[in-house]
């Protein structure tokens, strides 16, 4: 029969007539048949099948086995031994190699026959043994495919126990070594299915025995991590990825991050390869593993890692985005990386030639994923330009091209951006000693304490959120300059956009310390703000003057020293003297934001003439009323005269620092000496209002007795009045409270603990310049109180004697006057500086802030002066001045209602607390309502931003709150953040892995970062700032 056979396939007879003689010898194997024949015909349908000239001879082979085998079963098992098996395993069969795919073939089909038999159990054994060295002689794609798809169909001829951990491992490397020379996409994809199947049997394999996963995975990394320039692993290793538990991630990217024994290097390796895996069509998840060990990196901050693999493959990965196949994952990736990657633009500026081609494709391919794909990317390009300002000629047609696409609010976008910074991180994957000293979820950056810097630290801050100072102060060109306005530029620049949590002024302290400030001592920050901005001004001056070919005017306050510090005076608050009309519209940026003018008029009251000065301001010093400190309390510094004008009388420095011993002990004894301890002052009622403060600066005063004025018309000593008024109102108003009062008797300076309402908004009396009268006299409307009390409180305090009210009445009744028109300019809120402590000597200082410019204007509330009320018997208000000054004064500009506050829609986290290096979010309430739940923490100094507040129509809603973007940062200030910010990301590294060696024997807690409002802000310290949170806790180290 066998020869029979054997001649028929080889004939040249057609092939139905060979079909149908094979049909008849399928048919006798239901007869009987000698061993003899059987064993026959075995050997011969093994020669077909193995060695068959043509895909007929074969599959007759297969017919025939089928056959016999299925009705002579013992015989077939006879023939198919394990030593026959072992020997196509280990020699092949004659000229076949057994390396041939056939041979497995030929082996599967065998084990299907005989999976009833007794003897196929010996089989098993033998192939368990065989496959294992197959495995590590590295097969063919092909071979260990059909290898695969025999293991999953006889998972008993998989190894078992120990060679099974050894058999996945060696699998896996040889998964490693696979290599696709193929071009045309059938190849391909028959590559990519046999890759599939060989990554079903290990995922086959980990499901049934666990304990293989581990080593499999080790040895995963051992292959990426190579960096043998000879071997260049496959992408196809990423076929595994899917298969590997999702749930494992945390702790196998952790044992991977802190295992001392992997290189740098290697890491390195290994994170390229991984990204290289997102190119495979059809893994799963590598993208999320990508990320996780990104973000492992980061946890443990090894930087340097992290930058150099962004910078080798963001190109890469930016170019799978054209493949819709892999284009989500990579979409995944490459936002991580580049918005990760916020220390310099390098990363973002290497992708940027490709977007503008990437986006006109996404928009004219037609598929439907696509739309939803291309919001996604605009939004990371929006957030990547936004961070990376200052490049017009590189992203001006990528404008353009997503010009029809919506783009995220800001708001979005400094959040996306605060989220995915390196020092942002989640750090659960790190231990408790490597927790990072990223910013804090608000984004800003702290002020380190330099040694009782926190005076300086407040007014940087303060003027920081000074959002159009801020912006106009970035956007000066002072390249090459060495000016104390260029360090302020560069110390904005880095509190905007540096990576530390906090950075250390330590250029700007030396450059900016007034000379008469010793090092390392407690100061009074409102003496610093004067100082500081008088310097700028004066050096603008300069620069102005040098420009215009003139020699530089010595200023009439300051000069400068040889060591470029400007000289003290008394007025050294004030900007500068008038300037010569023709140079008045030259003025400088803090003239622009800061500057306004005060006109003090004094009237004699026997002649009725009037002289009138105008000074400008820079800042006003209010008093407090004079009620207010009676009762025992000594009498404020300078009497009514504290505050009153440019040249008033200054307090002394309000220190700050560490709570001084002796300052306190002397309060402490002055008030076992019957003296009144600032605490315990009667507070006055109602409760005092910055407006009260204001309206008493700029209420009328009688000059009487010893302080009568010499009137040049009537050449002698006469009583007179004195009045101030606002009549250039600046852009940023500087308001400092006088606390400070000084005690005669205990020779002592206590500080005024009155607690003060601080409106959120309010309205500033200003006067039009406006030619006087017949006598010249004008007259000024004081600031209404936004307190339903506040009228009846401030006439309290401000309501002359009885003697000066008859006397000015006389005065008045044959005199006449046109008053000058008044305006009320709106002010709003933008920082409060805090001093912290019960004396002048010692405490701290700390600040609020928000972001707030020019343009953040609500709709104008309706509003009704209060002067303008009723009397309860139906009379006007305003009929009656208790200034004398005229019959009927103008009527006074109120504060806007609190409804008017309130139609700003204030954020609920807009508000910011700077503590030197902490920073952290809080809320309008909590700034006004600090002193009344620590009294020792009082406003000291505040500044509001002028507005430009507009009618609102019916329907309407209030004006955007604040401009689009940041000014562009110049390129010498972006290189030296991005030098800095290097720096630190290295220097963290470096503290990373010092900490790292001591961590299996350490065990320390750490005091949770933040500050809790409920908590007293403390004193002024030499470092400032909290550390980590969390303990440190050992967990099983797996080691890749």
């Amino acid at each position: 029969m066998d020869k029979i056979l054997e001649a028929l396939v080889s004939s040249s007879h057609s092939v139905p007539v060979k079909k149908a003689i094979v049909k008849k010898v399928v048919e006798a194997a239901e007869k009987e048949v000698t061993e003899e024949q059987c064993q026959a015909l075995y050997g011969l349908t093994a020669r077909l099948i193995l060695l068959g000239e043509d895909a007929f001879q074969r599959q007759v082979g297969y017919q025939v086995l089928e056959a016999y085998a299925r009705y002579h079963r013992a015989e077939f098992e006879r023939f198919c031994s394990k030593e026959f098996i072992a020997g196509l395993l280990q020699q092949g069969y004659g000229p076949l190699d057994r390396k041939d795919p056939a041979v497995i073939d030929y082996v599967h089909s065998c084990l299907r026959l005989l999976i009833s038999c007794p003897s196929v159990l010996e089989i098993f054994g033998v192939i368990q043994v065989e496959v294992l060295r197959m495995v590590c002689e590295r097969p063919e794609p092909a071979l260990c495919a059909r290898l695969s798809t025999m293991l999953l169909d006889f998972v008993q001829c998989v190894p078992r126990d120990k060679s099974a951990a050894l058999f996945c491992q060696q699998l896996v490397r040889t998964i490693g070594y696979f290599q696709c020379a193929a071009s045309r996409e059938q190849e391909l994809r028959e590559y990519v299915s046999q890759v599939t199947k060989v990554g079903a049997l290990l995922q086959n394999i980990w499901k049934a025995e666990p304990a293989t996963l581990l080593p499999s995975l080790q040895e995963v990394f051992a292959i990426i991590s190579s960096t043998d320039p000879s071997f260049d692993p496959s992408i196809a290793l990423a076929s595994l990825v899917q298969h590997i538990p999702l749930q494992m991630i945390t702790v196998l990217i952790k044992s991977l991050t802190t295992d001392q024994n992997v290189k740098d290097a290697c890491m390195t390796q290994a994170l390229c390869r991984m990204i290289d895996w997102l190119s495979w069509p059809l893994a799963q998840y590598v993208d999320t593993w990508v990320i996780a060990l990104l973000k492992g990196l980061a946890a443990v901050q090894k930087f340097t890692i992290l930058i150099d693999v962004t910078l080798l493959k963001i190109e890469l990965v930016f170019n799978r985005l054209w493949y819709p196949i892999v284009r989500q994952g990579a979409l995944a990736v490459l936002s991580h990386m580049l918005l990760s990657f916020q220390h310099s633009p390098e990363a973002f500026h290497l992708v940027v030639p490709h977007i503008v081609p990437l986006v006109q494709t996404l928009k004219s391919d037609g598929l439907p994923t696509s739309k939803a794909f291309l919001l996604q990317f605009t939004d990371l390009i929006h957030c990547m330009m936004y961070q990376y300002s200052g490049f017009p000629d590189l992203y001006d047609n990528i404008l353009e091209a997503i010009k029809e696409l919506p783009k995220p609010s800001e708001e979005k976008i400094k959040l996306i951006l605060n989220q995915s910074a390196w020092t942002s991180q989640s750090n659960s994957l790190a231990s408790g000693l490597l927790r990072i000293t990223g910013k804090s979820e608000t984004g800003k950056t702290g002020l380190i304490n330099l040694g009782n810097t926190c005076y300086m630290n407040s007014i940087i801050q303060t003027l920081f959120m000074a959002t159009d100072f801020r912006r106009s102060v970035l956007s000066l060109n002072l390249n090459g300059s060495h000016t104390l306005m260029k360090k302020l530029q560069l110390l904005f620049a880095f509190l905007a956009h540096t990576q530390r949590a906090a950075y250390a002024p330590r250029n700007f302290l030396e450059a900016s310390r007034p000379p008469w400030f010793s090092a390392g001592s407690q100061q009074d920050c409102s003496e610093y703000l004067r100082f500081l901005l008088d310097r700028l001004h004066e050096e603008e001056k300069t620069i102005q003057a040098l420009k215009l070919a003139k020699p530089p005017t010595a200023p009439a306050e300051a000069g400068a020293n040889s060591n470029g510090a400007v000289q003290s005076s008394a007025d050294a608050h004030r900007l500068a003297e008038d300037p010569p009309q023709g140079e008045r519209g030259r003025k400088t940026l803090i003239e622009k934001m800061f500057g306004g003018r005060l006109s003090t008029g004094i009237r004699c009251m026997q002649c009725a003439s009037v002289s009138e000065k105008e000074e400008p301001f820079s800042d006003l010093s209010l008093a407090f009323c004079p009620l207010a400190t009676q009762g025992g309390s000594p009498s404020a510094e300078g009497g009514a005269d504290v505050g009153k004008g440019p040249a008033a009388a200054r307090q002394g420095p309000v220190s700050g620092g560490s709570e001084s011993p002796d300052g306190l002990a002397k309060e402490k004894q002055a008030g076992l000496n019957g003296g009144t301890p600032p605490a315990e002052r009667p507070a006055p009622d109602p409760p005092l209002t910055l407006p009260d403060l204001i309206n008493y600066f700029l209420a009328p005063e009688i000059l009487d007795e010893d302080n009568k004025y010499y009137c040049e018309h009537c050449a002698s000593l006469q009583r007179a009045e004195k009045a101030m008024r606002v009549v250039e109102a600046p852009e940023y108003l500087i308001l400092t409270l006088l606390r400070f009062s000084y005690d005669a008797k205990f020779h002592v300076r206590r500080k005024i603990l009155d607690n003060v309402s601080i409106p959120l908004v309010m309205q500033l009396p200003v006067h039009r310049r406006a030619a006087p009268s017949r006598d010249g006299s004008r007259s000024s409307s004081p600031l209404q109180v936004d307190s339903p009390d506040s009228g009846e409180n401030l006439a309290k305090k401000l309501k002359p004697s009885g003697r000066e009210e008859a006397g000015a009445g006389g005065s008045r009744a044959g005199s006449e006057e046109a008053p000058a028109a008044v305006r009320p300019v709106t002010y709003v809120l933008s920082s409060v500086v805090m001093h912290s402590g019960m004396s002048s000597e010692s405490g701290h200082y700390y600040c609020y802030g928000r972001n707030v410019s020019g343009a953040d204007g609500g709709p104008l509330p309706e509003l009704r002066p209060r002067g303008e009320e009723e009397a309860p018997d139906g009379s006007s208000a305003a009929a009656a001045s208790p200034t004398g000054l005229t019959d009927s004064d103008p009527p006074a500009c109120a504060a806007l209602a609190r409804q008017g506050a309130d139609s700003l829609g204030q954020p609920a986290r807009d508000w910011f607390l700077f503590n030197d290096s902490r920073v952290t979010f809080t809320s309008f309430p909590s700034v006004q309502n600090v002193t009344s739940r620590f009294p020792k923490d009082t406003a000291y100094v505040l500044i509001y931003r002028k507005q430009e507040l507009r009618h609102s129509q019916a329907g309407g809603s209030p004006k955007g709150r604040r401009l689009s973007v940041e000014p562009p940062l110049q390129k010498e200030l972006m290189d030296a953040i991005t030098k800095d910010n290097k720096l630190f990301l290295q220097e963290q590294e470096l503290n990373a892995r010092a900490r790292a060696l001591q961590a299996a024997s350490a065990s320390c807690s750490f005091r949770p970062n933040g500050f809790d409002d409920n908590d007293p802000p403390g004193s002024c310290g030499p470092s400032g700032g909290g550390g980590g949170g969390g303990g440190f806790s050992t967990v099983s180290r797996l080691v890749f």
